[in-house]
């Protein structure tokens, strides 16, 4: 069995961003060179998510805005007196910070029109996501 393990570096731009990382993720199999196995994908920041969907311009807007409109923004959080963003953490613990997919024939499988998105929900920052690659 091979173990591979890397990190994408990720700079965000908005206070909250879907950022389209399925071309690293990709690239990283094909680097891992395992043919069979699976892949974990873990942000470990407790302000983001990841999440697969479609990569359709207006699905993509429609998801930043339906984050904004989850659960009430401007609410007087008790985690507020500390971060101010509150929020942030609750959207991201509801859409969680890590994915399992599958390796098979040396490429990352996902369906027709599955993308994989880092979310951003306190940018914009400078965040990471750790991927480990297990398989042969």
């Amino acid at each position: 069995m091979k173990l591979f393990d890397e990190v994408l570096r990720i700079h965000t731009n908005k206070p909250v961003e879907f950022t389209n990382i399925t071309s690293d993720i990709s690239r990283l199999v094909q680097e891992s060179n395992i043919q069979e196995g699976t892949i974990l994908i873990f942000s470990p920041h407790t302000t983001t998510a990841l999440v697969c969907n479609e990569n359709e311009h207006g699905l993509v807007k429609d998801m930043e805005n339906a984050v904004k409109s989850l659960i009430p923004w401007n609410k007087n959080y008790a985690h507020n007196a500390i971060d101010n963003n509150a929020p942030s953490h609750i959207v991201g613990a509801f859409l969680g910070n890590s994915l399992n997919l599958i390796v098979g024939k040396g490429s990352l499988v996902l369906g027709t029109w599955q993308s994989i998105f880092f979310v951003e929900l306190d940018g914009p920052r400078s965040r990471k996501v750790m991927v480990r690659i297990v398989g042969e």
